[in-house]
C-alpha cells in the first residue's frame, strides 16, 4: 500500500514539473533561454563546419595544384600551337603573294621564259654574297643565266649541281654587269663590294649623272640581257683629276630578304673573253 501510494506521489510530481515546464514555455519565458541555447548551437557548428572546410581543402589541395599545373602545361601547349599555326599562315601568305608578284612580272616579260625557285641557303662567307636555290641541272638551270625578282637583277647562275645552284649576287665584289643610265643615255660598269655596295664606275665625265637617274642593264659584253631594272643612283661622285665618275646605287632588290626567285631560262650567255685584246 505504501509503495503503491508512493508511485502515484512520483508520478504526481512529475507530471507536475512536467506542465509547469511547458506553461513557462508556452509563456515565453524560457525564450531568451532558447535563443542562447540556439546561437551557441549554431556558433558550435560554424566553428565544426569551417574546420571541416579547411581540414577539406588541406586534404585536397596537392591533387587540386596538381591538376591545375597540368591544366596549365596543356594550354601552354595548345598556345604554342595555335602560334606555330598562325606563323605558318603567314608565311604561306606572304610565299602566295610573291608568287603572284612573280606572275605578274612574267606576264609583263613575255619575252623570257622563267622558272621558279626557292632560296635555301645562302654563302656564310662575309666577303662573298651569293644564295643558293633549288632547281638545278636536272631542271634546266646553266651557268651563267640571269636570276631576277619581280623588282629587279639579282644576279646570276655561277654554279649548277643536279638539284641545286648557286647564284652571284650583284653586290659580290667579284660581279661586274654592264648597265646604262636611262636619263643619261650612257654605259657603265656595275661592280660589287665586301660591303654589299653596289657602285658605278667608267662614267665619263662629260657625262651629267644626277640623282635618282635609273640604272638598266646594258645588254654589252653578252652577261645579261638588256633593260632589267638594278636601282637609282643616290650619290657621284665627280673629280677633275679623275678620269672617270663614280656613283653609288640603291638596288630595287632586298638582297636580306630573298625568298622566291626567277630564273632567265632562254637567255644564254655569250663569253666574250676570249675575244678581248690581252693587257
Amino acid at each position: 500500500m505504501r509503495n503503491l501510494f508512493s508511485r502515484t506521489l512520483q508520478t504526481t510530481i512529475i507530471f507536475l514539473i512536467v506542465g509547469g515546464i511547458l506553461a513557462l514555455a508556452f509563456g515565453g519565458y524560457f525564450s531568451s533561454a532558447s535563443n542562447v541555447f540556439t546561437g551557441s548551437l549554431i556558433n558550435l557548428q560554424s566553428w565544426f563546419s569551417s574546420r571541416f572546410v579547411a581540414l577539406q581543402d588541406f586534404i585536397t589541395a596537392p591533387r587540386d595544384v596538381a591538376s591545375l599545373r597540368q591544366r596549365n602545361i596543356e594550354l601552354e601547349a595548345e598556345v604554342a600551337e595555335l602560334q606555330a599555326q598562325v606563323i605558318q599562315l603567314q608565311q604561306q601568305v606572304g610565299e602566295t603573294e610573291i608568287l603572284a608578284a612573280l606572275v605578274d612580272f612574267a606576264q609583263a616579260n613575255p619575252e623570257n621564259r622563267y622558272r621558279a625557285a626557292a632560296v635555301i641557303g645562302r654563302d656564310p662567307s662575309p666577303f662573298l654574297h651569293y644564295v643558293i636555290i633549288n632547281r638545278g641541272s636536272n631542271d634546266g638551270i646553266l651557268r651563267g643565266m640571269p636570276v631576277v625578282t619581280d623588282q629587279g637583277l639579282i644576279g646570276r647562275v655561277d654554279a649548277v649541281i643536279a638539284d641545286a645552284a648557286r647564284v652571284q649576287l650583284i653586290t659580290d665584289p667579284a660581279s661586274r654587269v654592264n648597265v646604262r643610265l636611262q636619263n643619261a643615255e650612257t654605259e657603265a660598269s656595275l661592280v660589287g663590294s665586301v660591303t654589299g655596295d653596289i657602285t658605278l664606275d667608267l662614267i665619263p665625265q662629260d657625262i651629267t649623272v644626277e640623282q635618282g637617274d635609273l640604272v638598266l642593264t646594258s645588254g654589252l659584253g653578252g652577261g645579261y640581257p638588256p633593260d632589267l631594272i638594278i636601282g637609282q643612283v643616290v650619290n657621284v661622285r665627280s673629280r677633275d683629276f679623275d678620269l672617270f665618275q663614280q656613283a653609288t646605287v640603291q638596288p630595287v632588290v632586298d638582297f636580306n630578304r630573298l625568298q622566291i626567285v626567277l630564273v632567265i631560262v632562254n637567255f644564254t650567255p655569250v663569253d666574250i673573253s676570249p675575244l678581248i685584246p690581252a693587257q
